[in-house]
């Protein structure tokens, strides 16, 4: 599909992390015209979205995705050129403590917006029915876990979910491939490694790091922190996701990957080694960050190792990630040094300020 062809998104759970990245970038395109179907659970902030939320071309839409009436008249009214499923329940740990919103959620949601979508799609005339796409954002974690040898997930690894979290996901992947392959809608699906940059909730490893540190408290590390991950910067994501909608194969999967494996404890040192450099401990009773690092018990079922074989996205639709992974972390510390009011503000509006784990 041609990009100039695609000026209506539709975009499920845009206020949270990367689904903001995806409007955020979106909006910089004056012909585009987005509405932002988000419930705003703990995980979405209209903050994240402050940027965009003047002028006509954006609009967001309280909803739930399980609402499937409300859902199908928003995008019957709306119209879209695509509609983008982020929305999600995405927290590992959440999952185990309790999985039945993690099944809701990302598996009966995700069933009402294929229904939605088939039911818009039988209304559309030949010529913006063969455009429509149907673009789903999952995660490599439905792959399950790597030996430190194996060879990086592909799109024909088999599936093999080991939380409650990554089997929705994988149940929500096989639903939307179903949809394709019975009913014909237009698909896209994507799996992708861990992001990290601006605007992550700091219950996670990257922020969660960032600012324990600058309060001097404790950097707790699951295990012996020799889990492995590949990391990708978000604005990266968000340009392969814009290639995959304008050039992806419909039917097609595409791993999206920035090809920097490191351990959680090579990972959280390296943060520390940063902030040594860009906001010395000198408020603190310490030498360096890397005193504050502490492990604690491991969790349940955690996968050691993912990573992504990224050749087919680069290869077929020519996408690459243009930030490093040195330059993408700095820059990200940097962006929360200069924005500690909003760790504080969403810590303080989601109960998380007594965080106390890695969350990878």
């Amino acid at each position: 599909m041609p990009a100039n062809e695609i000026t209506k998104w539709l975009i499920t759970g845009g206020a949270g992390f990367i689904g903001s990245a995806m409007i955020r970038d979106l909006h910089l395109n004056s012909s585009n015209v987005i509405v932002n179907v988000d419930k705003l659970t703990y995980a979405g902030s209209l903050e994240n979205l402050a940027s965009v939320q003047t002028g006509t071309r954006y609009r967001h839409i309280n909803a739930d995705i399980n609402d499937f009436a409300n859902i199908r008249k928003i995008v019957l009214d709306f119209e879209p050129d695509v509609v983008m499923h982020f929305a999600a329940e995405s927290h590992v740990d959440k999952s185990i403590d309790s999985a039945q919103v993690f099944v809701k959620t990302n598996i009966i949601g995700t069933f009402n917006l294929l229904e939605v979508c088939r039911d818009y799609l039988n209304g559309l005339d030949d010529v913006r029915r063969k455009a429509f796409r149907f673009q789903h954002i999952s995660t490599d974690e439905v792959y399950g876990d790597l030996a430190p040898d194996e060879a990086a997930f592909t799109e024909q690894t088999p599936y093999s979910p080991s939380s409650p979290y990554s089997a929705s996901k994988a149940s929500s992947d096989h639903l939307v491939r179903a949809w394709h392959r019975t009913y014909g809608l237009p698909v896209l699906i994507s799996n992708c490694s861990n992001n990290y940059g601006p605007f992550q909730l700091p219950d996670k490893l990257i922020p969660l790091t960032i600012y324990n540190a600058l309060q001097g408290r404790p950097l707790p590390i699951y295990g012996d922190g020799q889990q492995i991950r590949d990391w990708l910067f978000v604005d990266d994501h968000v340009s392969a996701l814009k290639q995959v909608a304008t050039q992806g194969k419909v039917g097609e999967t595409y791993n999206i990957g920035g090809d920097n494996q490191l351990t959680n404890l090579a990972l959280v040192e390296l943060i520390c080694l940063l902030l040594d450099d860009l906001s010395p401990p000198a408020h603190l009773d310490i030498d360096n960050y890397a005193q504050l690092i502490e492990f604690v018990a491991d969790r349940p079922g955690h996968d050691r190792r993912y990573a992504i074989n990224n050749q087919k996205i680069c290869q077929q639709l020519g996408w690459q990630p243009k930030e490093s992974f040195q330059s993408g972390l700095t820059n990200t510390i940097q962006w929360y040094l200069d924005n500690l009011s909003w760790c504080q503000n969403r810590l303080k509006a989601t109960d998380l300020s007594n965080t106390d784990k890695a969350k990878i």
